[in-house]
Parts: structure tokens; C-alpha cells; sequence
């Protein structure tokens, strides 16, 4: 291989990968291969003004295109700015690859300014933390980088980039990064087992998270579920694992208080446990939820989250699309048959005359945009209220949040537009969420993403409201004011004059009567947009 700096050699890896953009804001560490970026055909850098933005439209690209996504950060710094983001992407198992510069190996005893362990710093937030040290490993780690990322269970990872490494000549071949199938199927025995633990269930239940939309298996869930007339409820489930119109589709777990997801599985006799974890509350329940003589299935790739909190009976390492299909053989042979309700027809509501804001819009963008929009929601409290009008149907068209981080709303809606050029992209935030990463509409406007926002402002961290009413509650403390710090509302935060400063037009809607003129200027935009709901 001709010898060249590995500065140069590391597009070459980039384009070998397949990879056309990447997420990012630069730094003086950086600036070596920023400047041959510039010369790189067919290769766009997407500047944010500030990491966590880069992070999060990363996120939601690769989300959207369900392969991996390139950022790079600016030294300890930057990485610092976007840890928080790095948290949600790896609970979220995005398949980020995320570079940083250094000064340089040679500066390594020096102590000197911005110095810092940075693998340290990524360790506790990815999959793989890793800092490249010679010139002749650097396209090699960066293939390991991809493989690492892109293997179940998918999550970031973080390659450390000397400048000197970058500087010196390196004569490794850029190829493209080995990725392993694991479209692995257990042995018959086992997939026996699990047929026999189910079939005979008279109370069964299914959880299910996003390790079903990663195998791409919801049709084979689906059939599992009908033939065992089993309710399924999502679990650690932020994208279209089930159509959520389908009779058997229960919604989502509580993600805070362990009480719920104990008081839903407590009846069950048999559980079947597709790609996710249980359960993934903030405050989970300490004690075993499940029945005594309850027969317990975990199917996923993910080895480590097979029974890592309660025992399971039947274990199954596999992917879930091949498991689920050998299970529809079994149950159907056993003389299992879909129920009659199965089948039944969906029909969108209307809401009441006198509904709230937040559903009069969700009604109303069903009406106009049809069931083609993409919808990326962190709308958290007014969630319900979307997905109510809105609920998720397609495969690849509903995104929501997860990780536990504000912010992802407006940049990963970026992400995904600019992932899915041809696509409606609608991103619902809050009023709190939106602030931690507002910024993001100028690279929107920057980059020309017709993307759209919505922000839902009821000015409050109104989740807050909800989770210390929890907390009072448990505690046998009476009712009294929210603390303060949970008011958005002073001063009022005018997020039209914010989005018109940084180049999207955007309009604030109080009043029903506006809803529906909101809704059609938002469609018809030719560039970003963004509406200010008040819902209280």
C-alpha cells in the first residue's frame, strides 16, 4: 500500500465503511483532518454549535438508516459537552463511531493544556473506549471501532486520535470493516422447550424492546403473539416493534416506578421476554415480579441481559427473528390458532370538542399528514396524546426517546431527515427538553434539513410534577406547591424569536382555532419550521 499520513488514510477507511458525513465541532486538536475533510469528494461535515447536538443528530441518522453513524468531538472538552448524549446512545444501543483529537502521544508526560484521559472519560458511556497509539494500528482500530459498534448489542463506541498518529505515514489498506451476522437459531431441543413452556399458558404475556425492531422480527412477534392470545407490552421499546393499532398491543411499561411493571406481570404464567431487558425503571422493584410458577422465556443477542436481574427457564441466545419463526412452527403444530380479535380494524379517534391542545394538534397533522410522517417524539408528558392519533404503524417511522437524557427531540428529528431526504420528519420536544439543545435549528437551517418541530410547551418539567406526586405519595407526604425549580413559565421563553434567530421560521399556536392553519403551514414549508403548542 502507498504510504501516506494517516490523516489522509482514515477517510479512506471512512469511505471504505460507507461512510458520506460526519457529525461534529471542531477543535485546534482536530484541525489536521478537518482540513482534508474539505478536500474529501462526495464527504460532508455537519457542523454543530455545540457536541451534544452532534451526538444526538448522529443518533437519530443512525437510527433512521439502522447502520452506523460517524461524530467527531473536540479533545476531554467536547467529550465532556456530549457525555450526557453518549449515556442515551449507549442505553439506546445507537451504533455511533465517535472520534476526538489529542495533542499528541509525545505530550503524554507533559501534564499540559486540555490534557486528559479521554478513554477513561468514554468508558462509563460506550461500548468500546479505545486510544490509537502507533500509526500502523490506526485503520485497523477504526475497523474494530465499526465492527464493535455494529454487533449486537449495537452501541457507541470511541476511538482517542493523536495528532502525531494522524501526522505520520501509514501504509495499512483502507478495507471495508468485517461485520459478523449473527442470524444465529437455537438448537431444535432448546426452541422445543420454549414451544412447551408457552403452549400450554392459559394467562401468557409478552414484553418486547427494541432487539425485535434491530432483527427486523415484529411480523414474527406478532404471529407468537396471536397464536399464544397473549397481551404484549413494550419494554425498553423506542421504535415500531409491534404495530400499535394491533389489539394485542398493551403500550409501554413505566420506565420509573418498579410498582407497575410488577403489578402488569403479576397474573402471568407464562412470560415471553423478546430483546430488551427487565426491567429497565429508575426505581425497579427489588423482589422477583413474576409468579412463582411462572414459566419464563428470554430470547435476545444480547447475552449479558438474559436473566440479569430474575431467572429466566428458558434462556435462548438467538437472533430474534429466526427464534420467533421457529416458535410460530412449534405453536402452530401444537394446534395453537390465531383469537378472533386478532383481526380487528383499527379506527383513528376524534377527540372531544373540548380536548386538550396537544390532542387537537395530534388529530389534526394525522389528518393533514397522513400515515407517511416520521415522527421522532421525546414529547414525554404529551406523548399519549400523539401517539393516541398518531400511533406507530411503520416499520422505520416512529422514533422515541431513551437513555433518560433531555434533548433529543430537535436534533435527532435532523438526523433522521437527513437520513431520509424524501420523508416528512416531525420532532416533538418539550418546552425543558427543547433548551437543552435549541441550537441544533441552526444547523438545520445551515444545512437547508426540512425537518419540522414541535414544541410542546406546557412551562414546566411537568414529568417532574408527576414523579414527585409518586414520591410524596409513598412517603405519606401531604400535597403541597411543586418546588420552583420545576417552572419553566418565568420569564416565558419565546421560542419563535429563538428559532427566527438562528434562521427557521417557526409560529406559536394558543388558541384551538389556530390548530389547523398551524398544522398546514407547518406541512408546507420549504425549510424548517417550527411551531410553539402552548398546552397550558
Amino acid at each position: 500500500m502507498t504510504a501516506r499520513p494517516g490523516k489522509v488514510a482514515i477517510f479512506e477507511q471512512f469511505a471504505a465503511d460507507g461512510f458520506t458525513r460526519m457529525f461534529g465541532n471542531p477543535g485546534t486538536v482536530e484541525e489536521g483532518f478537518l482540513d482534508i475533510l474539505e478536500g474529501v469528494p462526495g464527504f460532508e461535515y455537519v457542523l454543530a454549535l455545540q457536541e451534544t447536538v452532534a451526538i444526538a443528530m448522529a443518533d437519530g441518522y443512525a437510527r433512521a438508516t439502522a447502520g452506523p453513524a460517524l461524530v467527531q468531538l473536540h479533545t476531554g472538552v467536547g467529550l465532556g459537552n456530549g457525555i450526557g448524549m453518549l449515556y442515551q446512545a449507549m442505553r439506546g444501543h445507537s451504533p455511533l463511531v465517535v472520534i476526538a483529537g489529542e495533542a499528541g502521544v509525545a505530550y503524554d508526560a507533559m501534564d499540559s493544556q486540555m490534557a486528559t484521559d479521554l478513554v477513561a472519560m468514554a468508558k462509563p458511556v460506550t461500548k468500546w473506549a479505545t486510544r490509537v497509539t502507533h500509526p500502523s494500528s490506526l485503520l485497523r482500530t477504526l475497523r474494530r471501532a465499526v465492527k464493535t459498534a455494529m454487533t449486537a448489542p449495537r452501541g457507541p463506541v470511541f476511538v482517542a486520535l493523536p495528532m502525531d498518529v494522524l501526522d505520520a505515514e501509514n501504509t495499512e489498506p483502507a478495507i471495508p470493516s468485517t461485520i459478523p451476522s449473527q442470524a444465529v437459531v437455537p438448537v431444535a431441543a432448546e426452541l422445543d422447550r420454549a414451544a412447551e413452556a408457552l403452549s400450554g399458558a392459559y394467562h401468557p404475556l409478552i414484553l418486547l424492546g427494541d432487539g425485535v425492531a434491530v432483527s427486523g422480527a415484529q411480523e414474527e412477534l406478532t404471529r407468537v403473539a396471536e397464536l399464544l392470545d397473549a397481551p404484549v407490552w413494550g419494554v425498553d421499546s423506542s421504535e415500531l416493534n409491534m404495530d400499535n393499532t394491533h389489539p394485542l398491543w398493551q403500550g409501554q411499561l413505566g420506565h420509573m416506578f418498579g410498582t407497575r411493571s410488577a403489578g402488569i406481570v403479576a397474573d402471568a404464567d407464562a412470560v415471553l421476554i423478546v430483546g430488551t431487558y427487565v426491567f429497565p425503571e429508575v426505581f425497579p422493584s427489588l423482589h422477583n415480579p413474576f409468579r412463582p410458577d411462572a414459566r419464563i422465556v428470554h430470547i435476545d443477542l444480547d447475552t449479558y441481559e438474559i436473566a440479569k436481574n430474575h431467572p429466566v427457564d428458558v434462556a435462548l441466545a438467538a437472533d430474534p427473528k429466526h427464534a420467533l419463526a421457529g416458535l410460530v412452527e412449534r405453536l402452530t403444530a401444537a394446534g395453537r390458532r390465531p383469537t378472533a380479535r386478532s383481526s380487528a380494524v383499527w379506527r383513528r379517534p376524534r377527540p372531544e370538542q373540548n380536548a386538550p391542545m396537544m390532542e387537537l394538534f395530534a388529530s389534526e397533522l394525522a389528518e393533514q399528514g397522513g400515515s407517511d410522517l416520521v415522527i421522532f417524539d421525546e414529547a414525554l408528558t404529551a406523548s399519549p396524546a400523539l401517539t393516541k392519533y398518531l400511533p406507530p404503524r411503520v416499520v422505520g417511522n416512529y422514533f422515541s426517546t431513551r437513555g433518560g437524557s433531555l434533548g433529543i427531540g430537535i436534533p435527532g428529528a435532523i438526523g433522521a431527515k437527513m437520513a431520509r431526504p424524501d420523508a416528512e420528519v416531525i420532532g416533538f420536544t418539550g418546552d425543558g427538553g427543547s433548551m437543552y439543545t435549541i441550537q441544533a435549528l441552526w444547523t438545520a437551517a445551515r444545512e437547508g434539513v426540512n425537518a419540522k418541530f414541535v414544541i410542546c410547551n406546557n412551562h414546566r418539567y411537568e414529568l417532574l410534577d408527576l414523579n414527585i406526586e409518586q414520591y410524596w405519595q409513598e412517603r405519606g407526604i401531604d400535597r403541597h406547591e411543586y418546588p420552583s425549580g420545576f417552572d419553566l413559565g418565568r420569564p416565558e421563553i419565546g421560542f419563535v424569536e429563538l428559532a427566527r434567530a438562528m434562521g427557521v421560521d417557526a409560529m406559536r399556536v394558543e388558541k384551538p382555532s389556530q390548530v389547523a392553519g398551524a398544522v398546514r403551514r407547518m406541512l408546507t414549508a420549504t425549510g424548517p419550521f417550527l411551531v410553539d403548542l402552548v398546552t397550558k
